[in-house]
């Protein structure tokens, strides 16, 4: 004992002096975030942004994937039934086979070169579907699931709307996606081939409408995205109530063939598509080297990834950034697709290589939530930095150049960074 007691005494001392090291070390991270008026600043004016529902300066459209991103900012500015009658619009116009629209406008401005729809539900309203993508039925479920985190407002899910309750037509928005846009060979679903998460597809034409060229395949966002909404609807519907399908075994089933068909093991990272009906790219292309950095954060998100993982993905989209000179994990992709291989998107323009705060900064959350703040903290960073810079919010940013692009006022970029600012400050409020 003579011999065993002063080791033990000394490893008690060292472990000891670390745990307080630690704690050291995260207090001082915590006042450091607090006394950030970065935050502040930012936040204040996202708010300030988001007394409007539009897109952005260069949009008339409530989309639904820009909501489902803004909402919990929107309600620091808006009465909650105002929040609440927006989303209901989505659910008013919603298909008799239970399709999400992406985005619903005044009738006096649908002259956009979309397809409308109208709906006597909605009575001077209009609104499209970008049919390339999958993800406005996803979007919308986690938007409701949002509004009742932050309100404590249930209700919401027993409006009836054409005979229907909102809980009924949010598993109509899932058992569409299981009829129109699913794969059983794979038991994932499907959409165009567009740029991670992008509703432009490769082929000529209006890029956001499905064609006679279109090839049809799987990617990650969309799965990732129809996931974390199966989750939330299951978190939030009432104990009792009877659904249509096992929704969570669905879930479940998904993700364990996200695991298996999208995740390369070896290379830690997500292919970036499985083609159903050939690929609109040349052979000798290899597409799997492309980093897709939005559908990666979104899976994340919806739980598909170890913390080993998120470290290694986190690793890849900061060693992207670094090899452009004005790049954040925003970056769409890297590198971008040569212009011969997408003819619709030039390199490095819009979702082809363009730094999207928007998808970029909902990295912070789940790195916080993994014990990566120190990360969170400088990765935002430079995204507060440039929305400070530019004495605005915008769409997306050249990576080249760091000019601003896109829609000015863009309540996406706002939105998503309300919500970081939210995640970081709260976390710093525990720690100090």
């Amino acid at each position: 004992m003579k011999l065993i007691l002063p080791v033990f005494i000394s490893l008690s001392l060292f472990l000891g002096s670390n745990v307080n090291a630690q704690v050291g070390s995260q207090s001082a991270l915590a006042k450091s975030i607090l006394a950030d008026s970065r935050l502040d600043t930012i936040q204040a004016r996202a708010v300030k942004l988001l007394s409007g529902f539009s897109a952005g300066t260069s949009y008339n459209e409530v989309w639904i994937r820009d909501f489902n991103t803004f909402i919990k900012g929107s309600l620091k500015a808006h009465p909650k039934e105002e929040v609440k009658n927006n989303l209901l619009m989505f659910f008013k116009i919603q298909g008799e086979d239970g399709n999400i629209v992406d985005g619903v406008v005044d009738s006096a401005k649908a002259n956009v070169g979309y397809k409308y729809r109208y709906s006597p539900l909605l009575r001077g309203w209009a609104a499209h579907k970008n049919t390339v993508e999958t993800d406005q039925e996803s979007s919308l479920v986690q938007a409701v699931k949002k509004y009742i985190d932050v309100t404590g407002d249930k209700t919401i899910l027993h409006e009836v709307i054409g005979g229907k309750n909102v809980l009924e037509r949010m598993e109509d928005a899932f058992i569409y996606l299981q009829k129109d846009r699913w794969s059983k060979e794979y038991g994932l679903v499907t959409g165009a081939t567009t740029i991670d998460w992008g509703d432009v597809q490769s082929e000529s034409g209006w890029g956001v409408a499905i064609n006679d060229k279109t090839k049809w395949t799987i990617d990650i966002y969309d799965n990732a995205m129809f996931v974390k909404a199966l989750h939330d609807f299951e978190a939030m519907k009432p104990k009792a109530y009877r659904e249509k399908q096992n929704w969570s075994e669905v879930a479940a089933t998904t993700s364990k063939n996200v695991r298996k068909y999208l995740w390369d093991k070896t290379t830690q990272k997500y292919t970036p598509h499985i083609y159903l009906n050939g690929s609109p790219f040349s052979p000798d292309f290899n597409e799997k080297e492309i980093l897709y950095t939005g559908g990666s954060i979104c899976a994340i998100i919806a739980g598909f990834n170890t913390p080993a993982e998120v470290k290694e993905i986190n690793r890849q989209m900061m060693a992207a950034a670094g090899k452009e000179k004005h790049a954040t994990i925003g970056i769409t992709v890297y590198p971008p697709y040569p212009a011969k291989q997408y003819p619709n998107m030039q390199p490095y323009n819009y979702q082809n290589g363009g730094d999207w705060t928007w998808f970029g900064g909902r990295m912070m959350a789940p790195l916080i939530s993994y014990g990566y703040v120190k990360d969170a903290y400088a990765e935002l960073s430079p995204m507060l930095d440039r929305a400070l810079a530019n004495k605005g919010f915008f769409e997306w940013y050249d990576v080249q150049t760091g000019a601003p692009k896109g829609s000015g006022d863009f309540r996406g970029e706002a939105g998503v960074l309300y919500d970081a600012i939210t995640v970081l400050k709260q976390w710093a409020t525990k720690n100090k």
